[in-house]
């Protein structure tokens, strides 16, 4: 009998979860990829890596086809939203559960996504669609500063900025347009009014809404994460407004499949959304919720892919927080201590390092930031912010200034 094999078009914050649990499912994981070498954890799982030009949809078959020479595929799928429509077509091709690969690229085009948002009657922010500067300017204007530039499509708050002046939105226009931003579609750019309010994220599968977290940013003009909290302290009845504008959300965007990510605000007039993203969150989100109540995301979603029975009940009720390790300067990282003694104050889920001493920090202003994060959870709010400050107080780093590189 033929190995069952897992397919993962490319990888991202959430491939080596996925890979691990895919081999603990007994599925063998292969990853297909432009540039396998960019995933070292694969071998490490002892899965598989195939070169293959990802943006072909028909070269990515025919290399499926080579594969069921000796596997069994029992899923497609990845972690990556840029790819997540061309699972849904691989899905299609082999008669397997997958996602709509229509509904997903509208959802990844931002412009398309806002307008069915609004046609839904979903509350969303002002926005114009921009392709020059004139037209950026004009928008900004029109709309009343402050605003959001943001790439019409990407993730990760890539490109995204806050501009609160006409001198920040000419800088950023520049930046986006100036050939310093890598496009990967012809360019064109959202200027979207600045939703002032708390931030929330509210985790789906299929139309189950499994729960809603918070989280706060570093320091403006970017939209760096610094902390998520899991769940959010809400009432009942902001819950269930989340919940409502979430589920009219899939409605508009003929969603229902699969994993979808809904990031909020909570402005004066309540739940606003920001973007609806067609995929799992990524790191650490899955291991937030999977310490907070028991839920395993990643588990979840494999099954649902290769048309296994899921299961989304909680099995405990803890509160989960992340803090993320982000520099506050450019350089080389000279060091970077405190791992395992942070690794083992009672009450930490996980220490996490991206990064090695001696790399290069190039602050982008986007999720790219982040060199490492720490995960705690208890019973209760402040007991979990205490174990997290103790164990991030355990977690200590230096980086050798630019200007000190050529001295």
């Amino acid at each position: 009998m033929a190995k069952k094999a897992l397919i993962m078009v490319e990888g991202a914050s959430n491939g080596p979860l996925f890979v691990r649990t895919a081999r603990r499912l007994g599925l063998h994981p292969v990853l297909l990829s432009a540039d396998p070498h960019r995933y070292d954890y694969v071998s490490m799982e002892n899965g598989e890596a195939v070169c293959v030009d990802t943006s072909d949809v028909n070269a990515v078959i025919q290399q499926c086809n080579s594969l069921r020479e000796s596997y069994d595929i029992s899923g497609i799928t990845s972690s990556l939203e840029s790819f997540y429509a061309t699972v849904g077509k691989l899905c299609r091709h082999f008669g397997l559960p997958g996602p709509n690969p229509t509904s997903i690229e509208r959802c990844c085009d931002k412009a398309a996504q806002r307008q069915l948002l609004a046609e839904a009657g979903v509350p969303i922010p002002a926005y114009r669609v921009a392709a020059n500067a004139i037209e950026i300017n004009d928008a900004a204007v029109e709309i009343g500063l402050p605003v959001i530039l943001k790439p019409g499509v990407g993730s990760g708050s890539s490109g995204v900025r806050l501009c609160r002046d006409p001198d920040e939105v000419a800088e950023h226009t520049t930046y986006l347009l100036g050939g310093k931003h890598i496009w990967c579609s012809p360019p064109r750019i959202l200027v979207e009014e600045f939703a002032q309010g708390p931030y929330y994220w509210a985790d789906i599968m299929g139309d189950q809404i499994i729960g809603i977290g918070t989280a706060d940013f570093g320091p403006p003009p970017h939209f760096v994460f610094r902390g998520y909290t899991y769940p959010a302290r809400l009432t009942n009845e902001e819950r269930q407004r989340i919940a409502d504008v979430c589920l009219s959300c899939l409605r508009g965007l003929s969603l229902g499949w699969g994993p979808t990510n809904v990031e909020l605000r909570w402005t004066k007039q309540g739940p606003v959304v920001i973007e609806v993203n067609p995929r799992l969150p990524g790191t650490p989100i899955p291991q937030l919720v999977q310490a907070a109540n028991g839920v395993d995301l990643i588990t979840a979603h494999i099954k649902l892919v290769t048309g296994e029975k899921w299961d989304l009940r909680e099995k405990q009720s803890y509160i989960a927080r992340a803090q993320l390790l982000v520099p506050d300067r450019d350089g080389i990282l000279d060091r970077i201590e405190g791992a395992g003694r942070a690794a083992a104050e009672p009450g930490v889920v996980e220490v996490k390092l991206f990064t090695e001493p001696k790399a290069l920090i190039v602050r982008r202003g986007d999720y790219r930031d982040c060199i490492g994060h720490v995960i705690a959870a208890s019973r209760g709010c402040a007991q979990t912010e205490a174990i997290l400050q103790r164990a991030v107080g355990f977690m200590d780093w230096s980086i050798t200034p630019p200007r000190s590189l050529g001295e």
